[in-house]
C-alpha cells in the first residue's frame, strides 16, 4: 500500500508539473499546441521516460486532454497525439482503462459514414494504434464490438493500400482475440473484404484473403458461399503470393471450419487447384494441407474406414509412372463428393475465360487420379465434359483434357468406356468437332492395357473400319486422329492387332484417299509400315497380299454407286499401287472392278480417275498388273471391253478427256511389253479404225498419243499388217505431219519411218504404186518446210522410205529438185538412194 502511495503522489507529481503544458493545449495557436504536446510526450515517454509504476496514473490524467489532440485541427499536433497514446498503450500495465474513452475516439475518427481523418498516414497510425490495443487488451474488447465493426468496415475499403493492410491484420487479431463475440457481426465484414480482394496491390489482396480466412473461420459459418466465387478468383492471380494465401485460408478451413463437412464438395476443389500451381511453394503447400486434411477426416470417420484401413488395396497396376498415390482419407473425400463436384466442374470446362477452362481441366486430372476406379459411376458426363474440350482452340486445356482421357483407361474397365466411346464415335454427335470423340478414345486407349483391351480388339477396329466413322470427314484433324488411333492401338496391342490387321488397313487407306495434305498421307503410309512390322511381315506387298481379296471384294460391293466425288475411286487408286506386283495374283478380281467403272455409261469424271490409275499401273506393269506373267491372258477382254469402248467418239469435254486418258492407257500397254503382236493382230482392225479417228481430235495430247500409238502398234507388229490396214494409216498420219503442233508433227513422222520399216512382202510395191508415190511427193513438199528440224526429220523419214522402191523416189526428188527453195537435202537424198543402189 505505501508502494502505490507513493506512485500516486509522484504521479500527482508529474501531473502538476505538466498542467502548464496541459493549459496550453487550449491555446489557438497550433505552434504552441504542438510544442506542449512535444513536451507532455518528452517528459512521460519520451527521452525521459516514467517508470512504468506511475505512467499508470499519468495516463489517466493525461488521456483526455490528449485525445482531444486528435481531433485537433493541424495534421502535427493530431500525429503527436496518436504517437502518445500508442506509447502509453505500449507502456502501461492496465492498457483496459483507456478503453472506455479510447475507443469512442477512434470509431469517431475511422468509423464514420465519412471518415474524419483526411491524412492517409495518420490513418495508418491510428490503425497501428488499434491493432496494438487489440494485442494488449485481448478479450477485454468484446464490449466494444460494435465500435470495432464499424472501424474495420471503413478502414478495410479505405483508399490507403497501407491502411487497407494494416485494417485486415487487425480484423485477424480482432476476430482470435474475442471469438464468443466476433461471429455475431462477423457478416458484415464480408463485403468490404470482397471489395477489397481485388485491389491492384499484391500485398493488399494477400491481407484481404487472410483476414476473409478469419472472418469465416470464427464467423457464423453462413457465408462460405458469398466469398467462394472471390477466393477462387484469386487462384488466377499473377501474384504467387496471393494463391499461396489462397491454398492456406481453405486449407484451414478444411481443417477447423466448424460446418466443414457442409463445404467440403466447394472447398475441396479450390485446394486441389493449388496442386496444379506453376509454383512448387505452393504445391507443397497444399500437398501438405491436403495430407493433412485427409488424414484428420480418416481418423474422424474411422468406423467406415475400418474395412478399407485394414485390406488397403495397392494402387491400380498401370497406375502413372512417377505421380505418388493419394492416401486412403484423400481419397476417399473425393469419392464420396465427386458427384457434387463433377456438375461444377463440367460448367467451368466450358467458361469462356481461358484461364477457368484450363484449371477446371488441371483440377479434373487430380480429382481422377483421386477417384481411380469409382469413376466409371461418372463417365458419361466426364466423357461429355472431354468431348467439349477436345475441341478447346487453347492447347493446354486440349492437353489436360488428354492426359484426364489417358487415365480413364488407367481405371476404367474397356467393356463400360467402349460401350459409351464407340457409339458417340459412330453417330458423331458432336457435328462442330467431329474428331472430339475419336480424339478422346484415342487417348482412352493410351492409358489401357494389353490384356484388358485384347478381348475388344474386334469391336474397336469394326468401329474404325465404319464408313461413317473413316469416310466420315475430310477434316485434317479428324484424319490425323484416325492415324493416330490406329498408332496408339498397334503401340498398345502390338501384335494382338492382327485380328484387325483387314479393318486398320482399311482406316489407313481411307485417310491416303481423303487427304489433301502429303505429310498426313506420309504418315499413314509409314502406319501402313508400322502394321507389317507388328505383325512380322516384311514388307507391305505381304500385308496387301493377306487382305487384297477381301480389300477388292469391298470396293466391287459399293462400285455400283460410285461417282466422280466417291472416295472409293481414291480408294482405288490407293490399293492399286501400293499393292504393287500383288495387283497381278488377283486379276480376276480387279479386272471386273475397272470393266465396271470404265463402261461409257459411267460418270465421265469417274472413268477419266480410273484410266489414270490404270495409266500409272500399265507403264510399269511388270511390276503391277504383269507381275506373275499373266496379263496377257486378259489382254484381249482388256483391250475389247475396257479402252476401246471408251475411244468411241462422244460429245462434251469431259468426254474428249476421257478419250484422251484411254488413249495414254492404250499407249502404255503397248508400250509396256504386256500384250503380244498376236494379241494386237487380233484386234487390229477395231483399233487402227479408233486411233485414225482420234488423230482427228480437238485434243493436242490426244493427237499426239493417237499418233505415238500408230508408231508402237506398227513397231510391235512388224511386216505382219496387211496392205489394206497400211494404206489405211499414212493418209491420216500425213494429215498430222501439217498438224499446228511440232511435237505432232514430229511423231506423225516417225510413225511415217515405222510405217516404211513395216512393208513386208504382201506389199506388192508395183500394185500398190500410186500409194506410194503419193506418199513421196507429199513428203517431198515437207522436205521444203520452212521448219529446218521438220526438214531434217522428213529427210531421215525418205531415208527409210528409200528400201520400199528407190527408182519411184529418186524420180520424185529429181522432179521436185529445182522447185525447192534449197536442193540441199535434195541432193542428199539421191546421194543416199545411189549409195544404196550401188551397194
Amino acid at each position: 500500500m505505501a508502494a502505490e502511495e507513493q506512485d500516486r503522489a509522484a504521479a500527482a507529481d508529474v501531473l502538476r508539473s505538466l498542467a502548464r503544458y496541459l493549459n496550453c493545449l487550449n491555446e489557438d495557436n497550433k505552434s504552441s499546441r504542438a510544442r506542449a504536446l512535444e513536451r507532455i510526450r518528452r517528459e512521460t515517454v519520451g527521452d525521459n521516460a516514467l517508470p512504468s509504476s506511475e505512467l499508470q496514473e499519468v495516463f489517466g490524467g493525461l488521456l483526455k486532454p490528449v485525445l482531444k489532440c486528435v481531433s485537433d485541427p493541424a495534421e502535427k499536433c493530431r500525429e503527436t497525439a496518436i504517437q502518445i497514446i500508442t506509447d502509453f498503450i505500449r507502456a502501461v500495465p492496465e492498457p483496459e482503462q483507456a478503453l472506455p474513452y479510447l475507443m469512442p475516439c477512434l470509431a469517431q475518427r475511422l468509423g464514420g459514414k465519412e471518415i474524419l481523418e483526411p491524412a492517409e498516414e495518420l490513418r495508418f497510425s491510428m490503425l497501428e494504434l488499434l491493432c496494438l490495443v487489440v494485442e494488449v487488451c485481448g478479450r477485454k474488447l468484446a464490449p466494444y464490438l460494435d465500435d470495432m465493426i464499424r472501424i474495420l468496415q471503413r478502414t478495410i475499403t479505405d483508399p490507403f493500400p497501407d491502411a487497407k493492410r494494416e485494417s485486415c491484420k487487425c480484423t485477424i487479431q480482432f476476430a482470435r482475440c474475442v471469438p464468443d463475440h466476433f461471429h455475431m457481426q462477423a457478416e458484415s465484414l464480408v463485403k468490404p473484404l470482397m471489395q477489397t480482394l481485388s485491389h491492384q496491390h499484391s500485398r493488399v489482396r494477400v491481407a484481404a484473403t487472410e483476414a476473409t480466412g478469419a472472418v469465416i473461420q470464427y464467423g457464423t459459418g453462413k457465408n462460405v458461399d458469398d466469398v467462394l466465387s472471390h477466393l477462387a478468383q484469386r487462384l488466377f492471380d499473377d501474384s504467387p503470393q496471393v494463391r499461396k494465401a489462397v491454398t492456406a485460408v481453405v486449407g484451414d478451413w478444411l481443417l477447423h471450419l466448424q460446418d466443414r463437412y457442409s463445404y467440403f464438395h466447394k472447398l475441396i476443389p479450390l485446394l486441389l487447384s493449388s496442386l496444379s500451381d506453376d509454383i512448387p511453394e505452393i504445391r507443397n503447400l497444399a500437398v501438405e494441407l491436403w495430407g493433412q486434411i485427409g488424414a484428420q477426416w480418416e481418423k474422424e470417420n474411422e468406423d467406415d474406414l475400418k474395412d478399407k484401413m485394414d485390406f488397403l488395396l495397392s494402387a491400380p497396376s498401370r497406375y502413372p509412372p512417377g505421380v505418388e498415390r493419394p492416401p486412403l482419407g484423400c481419397r476417399e473425400l473425393v469419392v464420396r463428393n465427386l458427384s457434387k463436384l463433377m456438375p461444377a466442374l463440367g460448367r467451368d470446362a466450358g467458361d469462356w475465360l481461358v484461364q477457368t477452362r484450363v484449371k477446371a481441366l488441371q483440377l479434373l486430372r487430380v480429382l481422377l487420379l483421386h477417384a481411380e476406379d469409382h469413376c466409371t459411376q461418372h463417365l458419361q458426363p466426364l466423357l461429355t465434359t472431354l468431348y467439349r474440350a477436345c475441341a478447346d482452340p487453347e492447347p493446354a486445356a486440349r492437353t489436360h483434357c488428354l492426359e484426364s482421357a489417358e487415365l480413364l483407361g488407367v481405371f476404367v474397365n474397356p467393356e463400360v468406356y467402349l460401350s459409351l466411346l464407340l457409339a458417340e464415335v459412330s453417330s458423331s454427335s458432336f457435328s462442330s468437332c467431329l474428331w472430339a470423340p475419336l480424339m478422346v478414345l484415342t487417348a482412352v486407349l493410351k492409358g489401357s492395357s494389353r490384356e484388358a483391351l485384347r478381348p475388344h480388339l474386334l469391336q474397336l477396329g469394326n468401329t474404325l473400319a465404319q464408313p461413317d466413322v473413316c469416310q466420315d470427314s475430310q477434316q485434317v484433324v479428324y484424319l490425323e486422329q484416325l492415324v493416330v488411333c490406329v498408332e496408339v492401338l498397334l503401340r498398345v496391342c502390338e501384335e494382338d492387332c492382327g485380328i484387325i490387321s483387314l479393318q486398320l488397313l482399311k482406316v489407313l487407306v481411307n485417310v491416303q484417299s481423303l487427304s489433301t495434305e502429303q505429310e498426313l498421307c506420309n504418315r499413314a503410309e509409314e502406319c501402313v509400315r508400322c502394321l507389317c512390322t507388328v505383325l512380322g511381315l516384311s514388307d507391305v506387298s505381304d500385308l496387301y497380299r493377306q487382305h487384297m481379296a477381301d480389300l477388292l471384294q469391298w470396293l466391287s460391293d459399293s462400285q455400283h454407286c460410285w461417282t466422280a466425288h466417291s472416295v472409293h475411286k481414291n480408294l482405288l487408286n490407293i490399293i492399286a499401287l501400293q499393292s504393287g506386283p500383288v495387283l497381278g495374283e488377283f486379276l480376276p478380281q480387279f479386272l471386273p472392278l475397272l470393266r465396271s467403272c470404265l463402261e461409257p455409261s459411267r460418270d465421265p469424271e469417274l472413268r477419266l480417275h480410273v484410266f489414270t490409275v490404270l495409266s500409272k499401273l500399265l507403264l510399269n506393269s511388270s511390276k503391277t498388273l504383269n507381275s506373275q506373267r499373266c496379263f496377257g491372258e486378259y489382254v484381249g477382254v482388256f483391250l475389247q471391253e475396257l479402252l476401246l469402248p471408251n475411244l468411241v467418239w462422244r460429245a462434251g469435254r469431259t468426254s474428249a478427256a476421257v478419250r484422251t486418258s484411254a488413249l495414254s492407257c492404250l499407249l502404255a500397254l503397248l508400250q509396256g511389253g504386256a500384250i503380244s503382236k498376236e494379241q494386237v493382230l487380233s484386234v487390229e482392225q477395231k483399233l487402227i479404225a479408233d486411233l485414225i479417228s482420234t488423230l482427228e481430235e480437238d485434243s493436242q495430247l490426244s493427237r499426239l498419243l493417237a499418233s505415238r500409238s500408230l508408231h508402237t502398234l506398227m513397231t510391235i507388229t512388224a511386216h505382219c499388217l496387211s496392205p489394206e490396214a497400211l494404206n489405211k494409216i499414212y493418209p491420216e498420219l500425213l494429215k498430222r505431219v501439217d498438224d499446228s503442233s511440232d511435237e505432232v508433227r514430229a511423231e506423225a513422222l516417225k510413225a511415217l519411218s515405222v510405217w516404211f520399216s513395216s512393208l513386208g512382202k504382201d506389199y506388192d510395191t508395183q500394185t500398190y504404186r500410186p500409194h506410194l508415190q503419193f506418199l513421196f511427193q507429199q513428203l517431198l513438199l515437207y522436205l521444203d518446210d520452212p521448219d529446218q528440224r521438220i526438214q531434217l526429220v522428213v529427210l531421215d523419214v525418205l531415208k527409210v522410205g528409200s528400201m520400199a522402191d528407190s527408182a519411184l523416189l529418186q524420180q520424185e526428188v529429181e522432179a521436185v529438185r529445182g522447185k525447192q527453195r534449197s536442193a540441199e537435202y535434195c541432193d542428199q537424198l539421191l546421194e543416199h538412194i545411189r549409195s544404196h543402189i550401188v551397194n
